[in-house]
């Protein structure tokens, strides 16, 4: 006999003005990440005695973001943590639990969206294939898998064979491009199975990979 689960049901009369704003704000989203923000800034409010809705002011949320720059915060997480807010106190308004939302007018930390990720090169990354295809074909499929499809490793740890597309429609011009092989015979040296090379970024990727795995013998542009 299946062992009977009870069931806890809040009754929002007997929930505090603050709380019930976030219990709707919150039932809205099914991620943690805006959960986590809110709470966290509900902390930081009892910490210093302040109530969430009627007590905070923007000079409030600024001082919130220069507590969070003093302990390294990423610029990109304290702007992720203020859009929070600010859907927060916007939807505590459309609520009528508050006249003005304190996070309009908040300064934003500026992003710097040029990425400065450290990445393989060329002849990086075809040595590193290289070199995995000497391992068992469990990592060799894995590390592939990672570097021409450019995926995170969740990504490829959840992906099915029943996924995995072997299409190959297009024309020989785009790989010739991608690789700088100056002459197209070049490259037709990888359609040798008489299929024309496929548009998709996974085979532009390997064309221009397998260049350096041979040592780059063939002239470039």
């Amino acid at each position: 006999m299946a062992a009977s689960h009870s069931v806890v049901v809040y009754d929002p009369r007997d929930m505090s003005p603050e709380v019930r704003t976030m219990a709707g704000f919150l039932a809205g989203y099914s991620g943690r990440t805006r959960e986590a923000y809110t709470l966290q800034f509900y902390r930081w409010c009892d910490e210093h005695r302040l109530g969430i809705l009627e007590d905070i002011s923007r000079t409030h949320i600024e001082l919130y973001v220069r507590e969070l720059e003093d302990l390294g915060r990423a610029p990109a997480t304290i702007g992720r943590r203020l859009s929070t807010l600010a859907s927060f106190y916007r939807y505590a308004c459309a609520e009528g639990v508050i006249e003005h939302s304190p996070a309009v007018h908040v300064r934003r930390p500026r992003l710097d969206y040029e990425s400065h990720a450290v990445g393989l090169d060329r002849n990086e990354l075809g040595g590193f294939l290289v070199a995995v295809g000497l391992s068992s074909a469990r990592d060799h499929a894995l590390c592939s898998l990672l570097a021409l499809n450019g995926l995170r490793i969740s990504e490829a740890l959840g992906a099915n064979i029943e996924q995995l597309g072997l299409e190959r429609r297009c024309p020989l011009r785009d790989v010739q491009e991608a690789a700088s092989h100056a002459d197209p015979r070049t490259t037709m040296r990888y359609g040798r199975a008489r299929q024309p090379l496929d548009r998709h970024a996974t085979y532009i990727v390997a064309t221009f990979v397998a260049g350096s795995s041979r040592g780059d013998t063939t002239h470039h542009r």
